[in-house]
């Protein structure tokens, strides 16, 4: 589907569209498209054709309607893993040697095929992965921006060529910072466009190759990323698709010798596990984002408007299920029942149920592990404290056959477990603490450190907050969302801690260097 370049933009922030009905409109279009071209068959590409395995193929099942099937997908093995490694490694000389401005060049289309595709690729996301249609556009939205940023990058660093000091006339230095070679780029089910086009986009356009396995629960939205970088003219070899599980083709894929650098986004037992074994024989780069438990602290000098909006918004929007969602609130005591009161009111008006129509905000979450990891928290609580609003699955109708929670609310001591867990559901925990200082340092004792927000209007206070939070991502006062909605160019995302490896972050101006290593080149010449 064609479309408007002057369309409205979309991102996470966004309250609503200006123009909502042609936008409701080409959206209905895009997902009726999709719902006829059900159930086919998809198979990986290695070195430019597409491939079938000999196993038996596995199924992508909308978390929306688990009776919708979506597909089959190739589960790709030993032979297939090596294959597309095989394949990268081969491509990987002739596109280090292609000038840089001919890596952006081709990247920049790649961008433009997203914004052209973007409701197709939304309707998809709202099917497979369970997002609301501004999240799912607004997911399609940041992965074209993440290819014009990077690019961007390397524009502004000339390929980042640095001439350095001269110790004599006939010496010339340069520092040159090189492609390291082959790449695998494994993909999280939460933002399977946005994060997977980040992390792929960052490699190729400095000059690597890659093999990208995205996850199991959305196969189909790995696809149309494929698409829209294969058919921007990227050479054969130069992206690898491939499917399956990631205990089995994961771990084939991040144990293969022949892969220079791994960037991988999701949980943090997984994230450790291939940071450590990853670099086991040699060092090699990994690029690990993995997750966050993040706080809201709300003092008595907040405005409460901004303070309730912002954590609905960062607490439920995609059904808790981001990583930089707020999962827990730090309240001053003196405003503490007046903020759970608001907090608990907006909650009880957002709209649940199934993503593909028009106005709901909570749809499903992924599927039943998580379903049950939501139902077991909220026993859990119940037990241990309060629910303030929600601690139900909706199963009428329809429902029933979806992974549908309600947006849950929990008033727990601080020291609770779900104050450290992260839980990856619409489920907030809030405490009462007497003072700004206890607030921060509970907001710190964590092994995360991803997000974090503050709603204070005293300079002060957010002065504080801003020099001792331990976070990569902080916010203040941010209505559209206390600790979610970072933009490509607008607001670096990374994490501290266990939350990520590299100090550096996505969306920010020091990324695309990481999968870059420097050269020193030295010329003397009579």
């Amino acid at each position: 589907m064609v479309t408007d370049q002057r369309e409205q933009k979309i991102t996470y922030t966004t309250m609503g569209v200006e123009q909502a009905e042609s936008f409701n409109r080409a959206f209905d279009q895009a997902l009726a498209s999709a719902l006829t071209d059900l159930g086919r068959e998809y198979t990986a590409f290695i070195d430019g054709q597409p491939r079938q395995t000999h196993a038996p193929t596995f199924e992508s099942r909308s978390p929306d309607d688990t009776r919708i099937v979506l597909g089959a997908f190739q589960e790709c093995g030993r032979e297939e893993t090596e294959a597309a490694v095989s394949a990268a490694r081969r491509a990987f000389p002739g596109w280090a040697r292609t000038p840089w401005r001919e890596h952006v060049e081709v990247m920049r289309r790649a961008a433009d095929n997203f914004r052209v595709r973007k409701y197709e690729i939304a309707a998809w996301l709202t099917i497979e992965a369970g997002k609301s249609r501004l999240e799912a556009m607004g997911e399609v939205e940041e992965a074209a921006d993440l290819i014009t940023t990077y690019c961007d990058q390397m524009e502004q660093h000339d390929g980042f060529v640095i001439k350095l000091n001269q110790l004599t006339p006939q010496e010339i230095n340069h520092s040159v910072l090189r492609p390291y070679g082959v790449w695998v780029v494994i993909a999280p089910f939460n933002f399977p466009v946005a994060l997977a086009t980040g992390m792929l986009a960052g490699a190729l356009v400095a000059g690597n190759t890659v093999v990208f396995k995205p996850s199991s629960e959305t196969p189909l939205c790995g696809v149309q990323v494929y698409q829209c970088l294969a058919d921007a003219g990227l050479p054969p070899g130069v992206v690898n698709f491939v499917t399956g599980m990631g205990n089995a083709t994961g771990e084939l894929l991040s144990g293969n010798p022949g892969v220079d650098g791994i960037a991988f986004t999701g949980s943090k037992a997984v994230g450790t596990h291939v940071y450590t074994e990853f670099s086991r024989e040699r060092p090699r780069p990994c690029i690990a984002e993995m997750g966050g438990k993040n706080p809201v602290i709300v003092t008595d000098r907040a405005d409460m408007s901004k303070a309730v909006e912002g954590t609905v918004r960062a607490a439920f929007g995609y059904a808790g299920q981001k990583c930089s969602a707020a999962s827990r609130v730090y309240v001053l005591d003196s405003v503490a029942d007046e903020f759970v009161r608001r907090f608990k009111a907006r909650t009880e008006e957002l709209s649940i149920g199934n993503p593909i129509e028009r106005d709901v905000f909570v749809g499903p979450v992924i599927n039943r592990r998580a379903y049950d990891r939501f139902t077991s928290a909220c026993d859990t609580a119940r037990h241990d404290g309060e629910i303030v609003t929600g601690g139900t699955v909706l199963t009428e109708d329809d429902l029933q056959y979806g992974y549908y929670c309600a947006p849950t609310i929990a008033r727990l001591d601080a020291g609770h477990e779900f104050f450290y867990e992260e839980l990856f559901v619409p489920f907030i925990v809030v405490a009462s603490v007497p003072t700004l200082d206890d607030a921060i340092s509970r907001a710190n004792d964590s092994e995360y450190g991803l997000t974090a927000g503050i709603f204070t209007e005293d300079p002060g206070e957010a002065r504080t907050f801003l020099e001792r939070i331990e976070a990569g991502v902080v916010y203040v006062n941010r209505r559209g969302g206390a600790t979610t909605g970072a933009w490509p160019g607008v607001q670096s995302f990374g994490g501290w801690k266990a939350s990520g490896s590299t100090g550096k972050s996505a969306l920010g101006p020091y990324y695309v260097q990481q999968f870059l290593h420097e050269q020193n080149q030295t010329v003397v010449t009579d």
